[in-house]
C-alpha cells in the first residue's frame, strides 16, 4: 500500500509543476506585440476642473460610506434583527446545537429580510434613487425620500412606550406629529422593540419543547433510568413534532405576517 501511495504522489507532483508553469509563465512571450494588451487599472487623485468633477468625487465617497455602514443599516433599520433572533431561539428550543449551522440561519434571515423589505426597496428606488440618477432631485432630497418609507416601517413596528423612552431621554419637547421625531430617536426605539418582540416569539417557541423534555424526564425517572440524559431521548421526539407540524413553514409564516 505504501508503494502504491508513493507512486501516485510521484505521478501528481510533475503534473502540478507543469500546471503551475503554464499558469505563471508569461503568455506575452509567445504573443505578437499587437495581439495581447494588459489593461492599466489605477486610482488617480487630481485636481477637480469643473463643479461636476467635485460632485462626482463626493458621490463616490458617499457610496463608499454607505457600503461601509451597510451591515449596520441591515441590522438596525430592517427586519433582520427579529428574524435572526427568532431562528436562533428555534434552534436552541430544538436542542440541535449547530444544526442548522449559523451560515444557513444567517442566509435564511437575509433572504427573508429582502422579502419583507422588498416593497420598501421598490418605493425607495422609485421615489429617491431613480430621480436622483436622472438629476431631477438633489442629494438631500434623495436622502429625505429614501428615509420616508423606512421611517414609516420602523414607526409601525415600534411600541409607543419605547418611543416615549428615547424622546424623554433626549430631553426634547413633545412632538405634535411623528414626522417631527428625528431618526436618532426612532432607530434605537425600533431596535429595542424588535428585541422584545423577538424574545416574546422565542418564549412561545420554547413551550412545546419544554413540555416534551419534562414528559421524557419524568418517564425516565419513573423507570429508574436516571443515568440516561433526558435530552438524548427527547431530541428525536422534538424533531418529529417539528416535522409533523411543518415547523419551518409556521415559523416563516408567523415572522412575515407580523410585519404586515
Amino acid at each position: 500500500m505504501k508503494t502504491k501511495m508513493k507512486t501516485k504522489k510521484s505521478y501528481y507532483i510533475p503534473l502540478i509543476i507543469v500546471l503551475l508553469l503554464i499558469i505563471l509563465y508569461p503568455t506575452s512571450a509567445y504573443a505578437q506585440p499587437g495581439d495581447f494588451t494588459i489593461p492599466s487599472i489605477g486610482i488617480e487623485v487630481g485636481e477637480a476642473h469643473t463643479p461636476r468633477d467635485l460632485v462626482n468625487t463626493f458621490e463616490i465617497l458617499f457610496v463608499f460610506t454607505i457600503l461601509t455602514l451597510a451591515p449596520s443599516i441591515l441590522i438596525m433599520m430592517t427586519s433582520f434583527t427579529r428574524i435572526i433572533i427568532v431562528l436562533s431561539f428555534m434552534r436552541n428550543a430544538l436542542g440541535t446545537q449547530q444544526t442548522p449551522p449559523n451560515q444557513v440561519l444567517i442566509g435564511l434571515a437575509i433572504f427573508l429580510t429582502i422579502f419583507v423589505m422588498a416593497p420598501i426597496g421598490e418605493d425607495i428606488n422609485t421615489n429617491a434613487i431613480q430621480p436622483y440618477i436622472n438629476e431631477t432631485i438633489d442629494q438631500e432630497q434623495a436622502l429625505e425620500y429614501a428615509m420616508k418609507p423606512l421611517r414609516e416601517f420602523m414607526l409601525k413596528q415600534t411600541r409607543n412606550k419605547d418611543l416615549s423612552l428615547f424622546v424623554n431621554l433626549s430631553n426634547m419637547d413633545a412632538f405634535e406629529t411623528l414626522d417631527e421625531i428625528p431618526n436618532r430617536v426612532i432607530i434605537p426605539a425600533f431596535m429595542i422593540s424588535e428585541l422584545k418582540t423577538a424574545f416574546q416569539i422565542g418564549f412561545l417557541l420554547f413551550i412545546p419543547f419544554i413540555i416534551i423534555d419534562m414528559v421524557v424526564a419524568s418517564t425516565l425517572m419513573s423507570m429508574g433510568m436516571m443515568m440516561l440524559p433526558p435530552v438524548i431521548i427527547s431530541l428525536p421526539f422534538k424533531i418529529l413534532l417539528f416535522i409533523m407540524v411543518d415547523g419551518w413553514n409556521l415559523i416563516v409564516k408567523t415572522i412575515i405576517t407580523n410585519f404586515q
